[in-house]
């Protein structure tokens, strides 16, 4: 308890980049006249967002919709976004897997995660191009979540031709809370938060610390500390705030594990290979946020600057590359980041006499990166050095966007982002060392019709593009061996997008929206099992649709149900013309009931389907189908909750890839299998939460 306190109010430093005005703390009087309303306002995915959206795969879930969900995970909060699946294949500090639009994301890649516009994505990363891991965040501090599918708004660039998904940070709580929560396996989990009254602004605070051992045979001993201080002031238009975070954890993992093990009662199926697989990763961020209106120009503002590292021990091959050792390799990340955006709006302009607003903007990011290191380990001992590299990636990008309403059925929005980027390594083998700048422009175009009965239509169009990772740029030499001759990867790949889709409001409360997609990719990033790291390979199409619901009849009750279906393929069918890991179906759907005060309780549902595993389709995963519950009951200061998460205790799995892995006593070539990570079995939580 003692390293929780001390976080909690000794953190290096954390900010984010947010627009939303400051909430006032409520008085008893005003809590009495906001009980008195009697009008519904619908938030949330269901609400009215005809003449804002440019996309029909674009919304929004609120803070009451995240928080009423029973997750088992925090990453489980990005399943808001239609079609998004999100799993785990190794201990829980690691960053999730994800999967959208027929996308094995791995850790992140090409769907952008941001909190308070501040990315969450790493390039040149020490496990993986546009590795996303969201255990910074603690979901009682999120406001909102934002959310955007396809390569269509113009201040999204690199890592984000599947989409982006935006956090917003609560400028200040409703009342001060205190909550545990206690479960299976040695679950428990403490958060504390509370706003105050500070100069002309509020000043947010609170902490989380957790601890778990998980299923497994192996405890995987996972411990994670939060903090976040936050000041805000101001209202929508003119704001400011200031955001600390700060993050802390050290796990052991079970990792995947080979079927054959399982299948031949080698191992449990929450059993282990290698025990000494895990990791210990921290970050610190400080960021801000600013706003002003000038007459009929909008400023909007925000920098950040943060440090994060990351020791991974991951072993997926076992005993194939080195029978006495041992295939254990330690992934080592360290480094100190920073960026910002400045942007203006000009309303009440005019293009060919239609009213348009213009918007300027200029970002940029930056990675400064020191023992980026890979090395052949044996419980976690360096056995073999591969390679140690001094990275630097620099973005410095420019975007201009019109949006023009023509006359009161239709309305575009146009624009173009430029961006240049700069890489450098310094590699401890000279050889695979090098700089260089690269850039790339890319359009969009969103066509807004109607509402005509209460729906528009959309057309979207727009280039996308994604880096690849600064050390693949610039190495000659296979590290492993320093004589196999390397092929080099481009810097920067191309993607091209196109959705057509309707968004229906059917009433105030009920909302349904149907899109049509398509991706383009010059280059996939694909997993790599042996070395655990993407490399670039040939170019993609996706296509897909996808239908959502959202129904909020009454302010005590909720449902909401989404598919997806997707496919994609390589334009080179010479391995066979199937994506590996893509996910053809995705289904999602839920309820939840309840007042502000009394009984509430929620219940969901998320199927994803069989996906091949080979690129030939001979190998397909099994499907999965989960359904978590909850139910509460909540009195003026008080509110207990039971989550039963996995209800059905089904036995599916989190993962599976198919690859080649040896054990002791296989042969010296090893066999290729199935290697999966198996779903947590039901498990109960108990919640209890004080307010003040």
């Amino acid at each position: 308890m003692h390293r929780f306190i001390h976080l909690l109010f000794a953190l290096p430093l954390v900010s984010s980049a947010q627009e939303a005005p400051v909430e006032p703390l409520l008085t008893d009087d005003d809590e009495s006249i906001v009980g008195a309303l009697d009008t519904l306002v619908v938030t949330g995915k269901a609400e009215n967002l005809l003449g804002e959206a440019l996309t029909a795969s674009m919304g929004q879930s609120d803070r009451q919709e995240l928080l009423d969900r029973p997750y088992l995970r925090r990453g489980e909060l990005l399943e808001v976004v239609p079609g998004l699946v999100v799993t785990q294949h190794a201990g829980g500090g690691k960053a999730n897997q994800y999967f959208v639009r027929g996308y094995n994301l791995d850790h992140g890649t090409d769907f952008g995660l941001f909190v308070d516009g501040m990315p969450a994505n790493y390039r040149a990363h020490g496990h993986g191009q546009g590795y996303a891991d969201l255990n910074f965040l603690v979901p009682e501090f999120v406001e909102r979540l934002d959310y955007q599918k396809g390569p269509f708004d113009v201040t999204r660039g690199d890592l984000t031709t599947a989409g982006s998904a935006e956090f917003s940070l609560v400028n200040a709580l409703e009342r001060g809370f205190a909550t545990v929560t206690v479960g299976e396996d040695e679950y428990l989990r403490m958060v504390m938060g509370d706003s105050v009254t500070l100069g002309n602004g509020t000043l947010t605070y609170g902490g989380e610390a957790t601890s778990y051992d998980g299923p497994w045979l192996l405890d995987q001993d996972f411990q994670r500390f939060n903090g976040m201080l936050k000041w805000a002031t101001g209202n929508e238009e003119d704001f400011f705030n200031v955001t600390l975070l700060g993050y802390q954890a050290e796990w052991i993992s079970s990792d995947q594990i080979p079927q054959r093990a399982i299948s031949s009662g080698l191992i449990d199926r929450y059993g282990f290979i290698d025990p000494t697989n895990g990791g210990q990763s921290q970050r610190y961020s400080l960021s801000m946020n600013w706003g002003k209106r000038s007459g009929d120009v909008v400023w909007r503002a925000n920098a950040y600057a943060g440090y994060y590292d990351l020791d991974l021990y991951s072993n997926f091959t076992y005993f194939l590359d080195d029978p006495a050792n041992g295939d254990q390799f330690r992934q080592s990340d360290q480094r100190v980041f920073f960026g910002g955006e400045l942007s203006a709006t000009f309303e009440n302009r005019e293009l060919f006499g239609a009213p348009t607003a213009y918007t300027l903007g200029i970002q940029t990011r930056n990675d400064l990166i020191w023992d980026l290191e890979l090395a052949r380990t044996r419980a976690r001992g360096d056995v073999n050095p591969i390679r140690e590299d001094d990275v630097f990636t620099g973005n410095y990008s420019m975007f201009a966007g019109a949006e023009t309403r023509w006359n009161d059925w239709f309305r575009t929005e146009a624009g173009v982002r430029a961006d240049l980027f700069y890489f450098d390594v310094d590699s401890d083998d000279p050889r695979n060392s090098g700089n260089e700048f690269d850039a790339v422009a890319v359009p969009k175009l969103n066509f807004i019709f109607g509402p005509w009965a209460n729906t528009e239509y959309y057309v979207n169009l727009g280039g996308g593009f994604h880096s690849n990772d600064a050390r693949g740029l610039f190495t000659r030499v296979d590290p492993n061996d320093g004589v196999t001759p390397v092929a080099p990867v481009d810097a920067l790949v191309r993607t091209w997008g196109a959705e057509i889709g309707t968004r229906t409001q059917w009433s105030e409360c009920f909302t349904t929206t149907a899109a049509v997609w398509y991706i383009y990719s010059d280059s996939e990033l694909l997993y790599v099992g042996d070395a655990g790291n993407v490399e670039a390979g040939p170019s993609t199409d996706r296509y897909g649709v996808e239908f959502a619901a959202y129904w909020r009849p009454n302010d005590w009750f909720g449902f909401d149900a989404e598919v997806a279906l997707s496919q994609g393929r390589y334009t080179d069918t010479s391995g066979g013309p199937w994506i590996e890991n893509q996910v053809p179906v995705v289904v999602s759907s839920g309820f939840t009931f309840g007042d502000e005060l009394g009984l509430y309780g929620a219940l969901r549902g998320r199927y994803f389907s069989e996906r091949p595993l080979t690129a030939d389709r001979s190998v397909e995963s099994a499907d999965s189908f989960q359904v978590n519950a909850r139910v509460g009951y909540r009195w003026e200061n008080w509110d207990i909750a039971l989550d039963v998460l996995n209800l059905l205790d089904r036995e599916d799995n989190d993962i599976e890839y198919y690859y080649t892995s040896r054990l002791p006593g296989e042969a010296a070539a090893g066999i290729d299998d199935v290697h999966l990570h198996p779903t947590e079995p039901r498990t109960i939580r108990a919640s209890v939460t004080y307010y003040w």
